[in-house]
């Protein structure tokens, strides 16, 4: 009668889902499952104890070979390549595994056509792995004889890959992938979306400070540009006259020698009505116009 799996069984050996148990003896258990194409199989897989006896796996390997070949759907495990159906072993070596995993144990498939034939099949099979049900030879005397693993009746060490989803037997669908893929992008979206929040509302940066302009001239406190001038706004007339080189002593304008004759010959100056003292400089003579003697 099948039962469900208890948690120490795994999900998948081999390329076969587990669906339930189906029987138990020391030597190991018998599931019922399926494939990847949904071909319904009985799978025997030794118990922890079975598995690491090399005569224990000597037995199940010869019976296994003296099996129908339609009976055999996949064999696997250690030492299970060998022998009339060795060619229907499927190897495990691509599956990722660590160092310290002990080698798998051994099971074989067989086909499960719904009749009381098979789980029979599969009953004989374990008992003549423990020895249950083989004749003794001889007489038997002396202690009875058990076997030192018949206490070890766990599962034996098995690998599933690629795992399956939590809480199932099976593998995900399309349907499973696409919904976590969206899920992935939703995610993605979402924090996307909250770096936009965070980063937009930052405030914008205070303009820098203006440069002083620095103030030029005896009157320039007000910060307008510095004029030529330190004082008046047009130039006087000292300070626009050239000074010539030679001595400070020498007038502004050219004085007649005492000979009536200018320094100059190329330029004559113009006698002024002004009289001495109305130019308002004193230090400059100007000529005095003479009178006329024949008037």
């Amino acid at each position: 009668m099948p039962s469900p799996l208890l948690a120490s069984d795994p999900p998948r050996v081999g390329d076969f889902w587990l669906d339930s148990r189906l029987l138990a003896t020391t030597a190991g258990v018998t599931f019922i499952g399926h494939d990847e194409a949904n071909t319904p199989v009985l799978l025997i897989l030794l118990s922890e104890g079975a598995a690491a006896d090399a005569a224990a796996r000597d037995r199940l390997s010869g019976e296994v070979n003296h099996l129908h070949t339609e009976t055999v759907v996949a064999r696997g495990g250690q030492g299970q390549d060998q022998g009339r159906l060795g060619y229907l072993f499927r190897s495990e070596d691509d599956d990722p595994d660590s160092p310290e995993q002990l080698p798998l144990a051994p099971w074989v498939a067989l086909i499960n056509d719904g009749t009381p034939a098979a789980p029979a099949e599969a009953l004989r099979i374990l008992q003549a792995v423990d020895l249950s049900t083989t004749r003794p030879i001889g007489d038997p005397s002396g202690p009875g004889y058990r076997l030192h693993w018949a206490d070890r009746t766990t599962a034996g060490t098995s690998r599933t890959w690629p795992l399956p989803w939590p809480g199932r037997g099976d593998r995900a669908g399309w349907s499973s992938v696409g919904i976590a893929w969206l899920l992935i992008l939703m995610i993605a979206a979402l924090g996307l979306l909250i770096a936009v929040l965070l980063f937009q509302n930052v405030p914008p940066s205070p303009p820098p400070p203006p440069v002083p302009t620095s103030a030029s001239g005896s009157g320039g406190g007000s910060g307008s540009p510095s004029s030529p001038s330190s004082g008046s706004g047009s130039p006087s007339p000292e300070s626009a006259s050239p000074t010539p080189s030679g001595s400070d002593s020498q007038p502004a304008t050219p004085t007649p020698s005492d000979s009536g004759s200018p320094q100059n010959p190329t330029q004559s100056t113009p006698p002024t009505m002004q009289s001495p003292g109305g130019s308002g400089s004193s230090g400059s003579a100007t000529p005095t116009p003479t009178t006329n003697t024949k008037l």
